[in-house]
């Protein structure tokens, strides 16, 4: 096995890889929030996500804010899965079933492997919460360039829900799982997708 080399990583009571803390992104989509005209516009989503994280002690490196659209949510994500400072990527906005709500299909078309689990416990959860309307959501969930992504939906309770409940207890042990085999190396390639 591999020693780690970097601090954040470690074995868990199974010998599987962890980081913690890890280092997180976070996509907010939303293309009225996106065309706000001040400078910081209102994002409770993003702000309950990186709460979420920041609580048990994780850091916050990227907040984007991008519109409702395939290419730019795409790029967004792309982007962000090809740092070596961001372990896990977080996006909220665009799940539900209007024409512009896209974030899923931007953020599985990265996906080497998907975690079909996410989307099914996170529905399971949300039926307690909101009934028939959990049908509707279409949270998901994938690994891209050997980072676990989690694709939310706007509303801080779903967002609050997915990372207390899921995202962030699972989260360290994914990212360790997910870069196993990357442990010593210095960069991440993106020739998945045809790019270096």
């Amino acid at each position: 096995m591999v020693e780690p080399t970097d601090e954040r990583r470690s074995t868990d009571e199974h010998g599987h890889d962890v980081i913690d803390p890890l280092y997180v992104a976070i996509v907010t989509v939303s293309s009225s929030r996106a065309a706000a005209e001040e400078a910081e516009p209102d994002d409770p989503g993003g702000d309950t996500i990186a709460d979420c994280f920041e609580a048990e002690g994780h850091e916050i490196r990227e907040r984007v804010l991008v519109r409702d659209d395939y290419a730019t949510i795409r790029t967004a994500v792309r982007g962000l899965v090809a740092r070596r400072d961001v372990d896990v990527v977080v996006t909220t906005g665009g799940t539900g079933v209007t024409a512009d709500d896209v974030s899923p299909e931007a953020t599985a078309s990265l996906f080497e492997r998907e975690l079909p689990g996410f989307g099914e416990l996170f529905r399971s959860l949300s039926w307690e919460e909101v009934g028939t309307r959990a049908m509707a959501s279409r949270a998901t969930a994938g690994i891209a360039v050997d980072t676990p992504v989690f694709t939310l939906p706007g509303s801080t309770n779903a967002c609050r829900t997915a990372c207390e409940k899921l995202i962030v207890p699972e989260a360290p042990h994914l990212a360790g799982l997910a870069t196993e085999h990357r442990v010593g190396t210095t960069d991440r390639s993106l020739s998945a997708y045809g790019e270096e």
